[in-house]
């Protein structure tokens, strides 16, 4: 009988790991932001795009996301394949840091520009992200996922038959209240939100079902 593999998640971890140690290296030779942060322009540093997603700040950085990781990922690796596992985390890691440099940006102007229109209303203005990194994207998406893939959700939407536009707001609004609830001084609201919501619909979706194994049922290890 062959040993079974490791799970993703602890592949995972270890992979930050690794990462946190070179971040270390990079940072004495002054590569740092060269190799992990992902910012604007995106196409200068295209391997950001990738290394942003296991990249994190700080240790404290660190550790709250390998601890959510464990909660919302192990069930959902449970539940799936490996490459499923990592494709999504990676995929979904790096659609919420492109959002957050680019619809930054956008914010940041439009903001600008109604500001110069209505001088005499006290517009508030968004500055642009100038730089992002940490896997907490991906996994907020995992908790979309988890929230929107399960059982119980799923078996509710069987019963209940919502019009379309109607699932969408539900979604939307859900994303917008979970963003809104970690939100914090220094943290990436956009990606955030961005990998939760694409997380809920994956979840719908069952993107991650492979045919053969069960969805995750709860959020535990």
């Amino acid at each position: 009988m062959s040993e079974r593999a490791p799970s993703p998640v602890f592949e995972l971890l270890l992979i930050f790991v690794v990462v946190f140690i070179s971040q270390w290296i990079a940072e004495a030779v002054g590569l740092m932001g060269t190799l992990f942060v992902l910012s604007p322009p995106i196409a200068d540093r295209p391997w950001t795009v990738v290394t942003s997603v296991y990249a994190h700040g700080n240790v404290g950085h660190l550790l709250s996301n390998s601890i959510a990781l464990v909660i919302f990922g192990w069930p959902i690796a449970r539940a799936t394949t490996r490459i499923r596992f990592h494709v999504f985390f990676l995929v979904m890691g790096a659609l919420a840091g492109i959002s957050e440099i680019v619809v930054s940006a956008l914010l940041a102007v439009v903001s600008s520009v109604v500001a110069a229109l209505l001088p005499v209303v006290a517009i508030p203005t968004f500055p642009a992200t100038g730089g992002v990194l940490g896997a907490s994207g991906a996994v907020f998406a995992l908790m979309g996922y988890l929230l929107a893939g399960n059982r119980f959700s799923s078996g509710i939407a069987s019963v209940i038959q919502l019009p379309q536009w109607l699932a969408w707001v539900v979604f939307l609004g859900f994303a917008i209240a979970i963003t809104l609830a970690t939100a914090a001084p220094g943290v990436a609201l956009i990606a955030h939100f961005t990998g939760f919501l694409l997380g809920l619909l994956a979840g719908r979706a069952r993107v991650l079902n492979d045919g053969t194994q069960s969805a995750p049922s709860q959020p535990t290890p």
